[in-house]
Parts: structure tokens; sequence; C-alpha cells
């Protein structure tokens, strides 16, 4: 693979939007993982941050970089019951519905456990210039008092490998629940290095979300580099699983536009991480993705 400059650096801009959708805890949520006891430990643990988040809201996101790769993790209490969580991500066909709701996502296939998502170096290049990454779906748990549900890929692009997607949750009441929703994935030398270079380039003035220090003004000073983008990116697929069960109870008719326009708007709320197209340019590409995976083969 050609890694120089001007050829990584496009691909590292967006293609981390999805690689680097990552989360999964540093050490105390790894151990934390896996159970609804250990799940509900963990809730307490959190609740000072979660009543007291800097999102102005109840949302704890976490990053860390390793020696192996990049991983993150966001903690949330969602306005939704753990049986619509569970009745969301069931099948691979709505993992795909809800990946697609990011804006460089501009295709997803499913065949039986798999799914195969299609991603674009920016939202406005062609579908022939995306890279494609498998993953296998796969229900771990799904109880009345916990639910776990993950993808897998043993391989990805640009050096890039051992994926895994979590989504992990525990009810709170009838009609709340405590999410998890974790990823990581392991990259090589050349890959780092490669991210490295274009985050000390083209992605400099990108922040994430953790507050570092103060500026002179008075105003936060964010974390950048690596982290930065991890953070960056959980956010955006966190707030894309927010977004598709906010349409569960929407008319199957206007359910897709529905969670199109509340993406957007979550993202909208954080225009100094998230912001980077106007709402008709992302409605128009997503509407133009539907389309052409609507018509016919030829």
């Amino acid at each position: 693979m050609n890694t120089s400059p001007a050829v990584s650096f496009p691909w590292l801009r967006v293609g981390l939007g999805l690689m680097l959708w990552a989360m999964a805890l540093g050490a105390q949520a790894s151990l934390a993982a896996g159970s609804a006891q250990a799940l509900r430990e963990l809730h307490g643990k959190l609740g000072d941050k979660l009543a007291h988040s800097p999102l102005k809201r109840p949302i704890v996101l976490d990053s860390a970089e390793t020696d192996g790769g990049l991983q993150g993790d966001v903690y949330a209490v969602v306005d939704h019951s753990l049986d619509d969580v569970r009745q969301a991500l069931e099948q691979s066909s709505q993992w795909c519905e809800m990946l697609l709701l990011h804006i460089n996502n501009r295709r997803c296939r499913v065949a039986g456990d798999t799914l195969t998502l299609s991603v674009v170096p920016r939202y406005d290049k062609p579908i022939d210039q995306a890279f494609e990454l498998s993953f296998t779906h796969r229900t771990v748990s799904s109880g009345r008092d916990y639910l776990q549900i993950e993808l897998a890929a043993q391989e990805g692009p640009m050096g890039t490998s051992r994926y895994r997607v979590l989504v992990e949750g525990i009810p709170l009441g009838e009609q709340q629940s405590f999410l998890h929703f974790a990823y990581s994935y392991d990259h090589n030398m050349v890959a780092r290095l490669a991210t490295m270079a274009y985050l000390a380039t083209f992605g400099s003035h990108k922040v994430g979300f953790t507050v570092v220090d103060k500026k002179p003004g008075g105003d936060p000073e964010y974390i950048r580099g690596l982290r930065g983008l991890v953070e960056r990116n959980a956010m955006r697929y966190f707030l894309a699983l927010e977004a598709y069960l906010d349409g569960l109870p929407v008319p199957a008719a206007n359910r897709a536009d529905k969670r199109l326009r509340r993406w957007f708007e979550g993202s909208e709320r954080y225009p100094a991480q998230l912001h980077e197209i106007d709402l008709a340019t992302y409605l128009g590409v997503k509407r133009e993705d539907r389309q052409r995976d609507a018509a016919p083969a030829r």
C-alpha cells in the first residue's frame, strides 16, 4: 500500500472517522464490562460524572492510546428502555441503518451475520473511492437485565486489524437505560506514523472533548492528537445510536428522515468538535445514497 502523505491523509481524515470510532474504556472500564452487576457498579462509580458532565448531558466520554492501537468509550443514560435497545440492534440490517447516519458511511450490505460498510475519505467523494470493512454481528447476552451485542472484524484498511465494537446496557427503570458503547482496534507502525503525520498537519486544528487546560481568556483548552480524533468519532457514533433509537416511535415512512435530522442536530450541539457541513448538504448526500442503492442493477 502506498503510504505517502498525499495518499494517506485524506483517508486518515475520514477513514479514521470509522476506524477511530474508538470506544472501550481504559483499565477500569475493560474490567467492568461483561455482566449486569459489573455495569451497575460502573454506573454507580460514574454517577457524579454523569450528573455533572461538561457535555451538558449524562454522558461520560473516555479515550486511551495504547501500544497496539487506540481505544475509547462512551457511557450514557438514554431515554429508551433496554427492550428498545435490544430490538433496535438485534439484526445486522439494523446496524447498517444506524451506521449509515454518519456522513462518510455511504453504503452497507448484509449477508447473514456479516455487514460490510463502505466508507469514503470525504462525504463528497464517489462511492468507488470507498474502502470496505466487514464485521461479524453477534448477540453475546440478551437477558432482561443485561444486553451485550458486538461486531468484530479481523482485518481493516491501512494497516489496521482486530476491530471490536461493543454495545452493552442495563435497564434504569422502565424508560431509561445505561449504555456502554465501545470500540477498539489495533494498528501497525506504518499506520500509526501516518496518523500522527496527518494530525500534525491537516488535522492540527481539530480538537476532542477532554479539557486539558484553560486558555488565557478562560475558555477550555481541549485535547488534540490521537485522543482528540478518537473522541470526536466516538461521539459521532454514539449520536448515531441515539438517533436510531429516537426514530423507533416514528411512523415508518418518516423514520429515516427523522433519524438523519436527529444525528445532525446532535452533532451540531458540539460545533467546535463535530461541525462539518450544513443540514441541506448532509440530507442531500444521504438521499442520493438511498436512491442509488434502491435503483435496480443494470
